[in-house]
């Protein structure tokens, strides 16, 4: 089964709203086994609707909407698919008295407008919506064997209706077409040009079947490894099963390469990653903040039970903070500049002996646009880190936007801090040698 994604929207082109529905659809389509061959937004017209309709079909099997089933002017996508399949609009009576009785429980007319939600195009299936009163809508032609589902723009209904009826029928119909599955692992202190060097022929020599994504983002990058199998004899459960052992052997494979960079699988976050490692260890942290101005304390504490390992951070933005906070010399910075490794070591001695922690880290940098010079240019950023058996520090290069600079800067030190826990050796080293 092959399938195509058409959001229909002004809102979406002139970038109001960003479509997050396609994600998640292409996500769940490629679940059941479809293959999802391509994508695309257009406006709220008759004719770009029906354009996008013929396109849809012209690539797959199955075309799935989102948008335009509100009771407003502008909301005309299910005249648009009647026209489309020579259908014509009828009440649907369910549906007409569902929401006189809504209206009704809130004492309140039903609005003329809202009246044309009960309008169906023949021969199409409701789709059942829990938390709204515009129902999908799902249409298969009897000579041809195209597929249409409508769904609502708004992503908590599209999906609640998908969960409750769309994906079943839609599963049904892929049975027996083999299956699809996916895994992600999930890497960081690595880019992704040396990541895919030492991954090297595992990828280059995949059999028929498997596939390698490589997501980059500003917590590492993710690997997508995606597998289909023909199910034998017919048998969706048994290709899902093969789906399964061709990923386990490719995993197998790929963390053989690059074990010591992947540090969760699926949703994995790297900052409850690291919260669950300083939690079974039973080890505290502090952190030392300026660059990252308490971006990495947030990032921490977003994981419900971080009280159990966090202590606290300080955020020493000025240099008069970094001496008064944290005990830093004022001679280190002006030898060595606030920007710099001897400074961050201090800094991070400083926060473990003021919070009494296990392990402290700290941050100083530049994340720009301006304050860079020569020496330490924009995206420099200094880690620090300090425990019982000592303290060093690194320094690293990143990009010269300031709000990813400070994502990328906490990333850094919450992966120095994963190695650190894990006892891998020179943990800061590591990351720089890496990045």
């Amino acid at each position: 089964m092959t399938a195509h994604l058409l959001t229909i929207g002004d809102e979406m082109l002139i970038g109001q709203t960003v479509d997050t529905n396609a994600a998640w659809l292409g996500e769940q389509l490629s679940l059941i086994g479809a293959e999802v061959v391509g994508a695309q937004t257009v406006r709220d017209t008759p004719e770009a609707i029906t354009r996008g309709l013929q396109r849809g079909f012209a690539e797959a099997d199955l075309v799935v909407t989102t948008g335009g089933l509100g009771p407003t002017h502008d909301d005309l996508t299910k005249q648009v698919v009647a026209d489309f399949f020579g259908k014509e609009l009828r009440e649907h009576d369910d549906l007409t008295a569902r929401i006189e009785q809504y209206y009704a429980q809130t004492d309140r007319a039903v609005p003329e407008a809202v009246r044309t939600l009960a309008q169906v195009p023949e021969g199409f299936a409701l789709l059942e919506n829990p938390v709204g009163t515009a129902p999908g809508l799902f249409y298969e032609d009897s000579e041809d064997g195209r597929m249409l589902v409508v769904l609502p723009g708004v992503p908590q209904e599209m999906k609640r209706i998908m969960e409750a009826s769309g994906l079943s029928r839609l599963r049904e119909r892929a049975a027996g077409l083999g299956a699809v599955a996916h895994r992600t692992l999930r890497t960081t202190g690595i880019v992704e040009s040396n990541l895919q060097e030492k991954i090297g022929d595992v990828a280059a020599d995949l059999p028929d079947g498997l596939s390698l994504a490589y997501l980059p983002s500003t917590s590492g990058v993710r690997l997508r490894l995606t597998a289909r199998a023909e199910g034998s004899g017919g048998s969706q459960q048994n290709g899902a099963a093969d789906a399964r052992k061709k990923l386990d052997a490719l995993e197998e494979r790929l963390r053989a390469r690059i074990h010591k960079y992947v540090y969760g699988t699926g949703d994995d976050e790297l900052e409850a990653v690291v919260g669950r490692l300083l939690d079974e260890r039973g080890h505290t942290v502090a952190l030392a903040e300026s660059a990252t101005g308490g971006f990495a304390a947030h990032r921490l504490t977003a994981v419900s039970g971080a009280s159990a390992y966090f202590l606290g951070s300080i955020v020493a933005y000025a240099n008069r903070a970094k001496t008064e906070l944290l005990g830093v010399e004022p001679r280190t910075i002006e030898t060595h500049g606030a920007v710099s490794e001897a400074v961050a070591r201090e800094m991070a001695e400083g926060g473990r002996s003021r919070f009494g922690a296990d392990v402290a880290l700290s941050t100083t940098g530049v994340a720009g646009p301006t304050g860079g010079t020569e020496r330490t240019p924009v995206g420099t950023v200094c880690v620090g880190c300090a425990t019982e058996e000592g303290t060093r520090a690194v320094q690293l290069r990143f990009t010269q936007d300031r709000r990813l600079n400070k994502e990328l800067f906490s990333t850094a030190l919450l992966e120095t801090l994963r190695r650190e826990v894990l006892g891998v050796e020179d943990a800061a080293g590591a990351f720089a040698r890496e990045t």
